[in-house]
């Protein structure tokens, strides 16, 4: 059980970073719900386990927490993986628009969440973090416990496969698709 001090320091430290820690697991194990349940699991971790946060960066030190209960929820639970497709609908929230644009507008998002959703465990984490999260290459190294060059590099390719991915759905020319049947 935490003292009172770092109890304190944890809700200041730590507990903002829940939307970030459950935005990489929703990524990571592809359910809203599984997410929640990750999330919550590790939030307890870092809880139990803040007594040897010694300073540094709660948000990276939270994100590995999550990004290893992630694994570990996956490992015991991937026999039984049902994916659920997430429903950005739902956050979409109070905004005026015409049906024509929110439908345009879902499907682009729709578009975007398969295609990142195509994308190799690792591709889609590193991915996630820089771009949806904002994280730095270091924070992605500390987080991944891969070397920051393997970070980049994965990086690049997650992107450029992202691109592809969604040139190819959209069947634009250049795209892998368009010149295999142009040849």
């Amino acid at each position: 059980m935490l003292e009172l001090d770092d109890r304190d320091r944890f809700e200041r430290l730590v507990m903002p970073h829940q939307d970030a820690a459950f935005n990489l697991a929703r990524w990571l194990v592809r359910s809203r719900t599984d997410a929640e349940d990750v999330v919550q699991d590790a939030m307890m971790r870092a809880y139990r386990f803040f007594a040897g946060f010694h300073g540094g960066d709660a948000r990276a030190w939270l994100l590995q927490i999550v990004r290893n209960s992630c694994y570990t929820w996956m490992d015991k639970n991937r026999k039984a993986e049902k994916t659920t497709e997430f429903d950005e609908t739902i956050h979409a929230g109070g905004r005026s628009e015409s049906p024509e644009t929110a439908a345009v507008a879902a499907s682009e998002r729709q578009r975007l969440m398969k295609a990142l959703e195509s994308l190799p465990a690792r591709s889609r984490e590193v991915l996630v973090l820089r771009e949806l999260e904002g994280c730095s290459y270091k924070e992605i190294a500390t987080i991944t416990s891969i070397p920051i060059g393997t970070v980049m590099s994965t990086l690049a390719r997650a992107r450029e496969r992202l691109q592809e991915t969604l040139r190819g759905a959209a069947g634009e020319p250049g795209s892998r698709k368009e010149a295999r049947h142009e040849v």
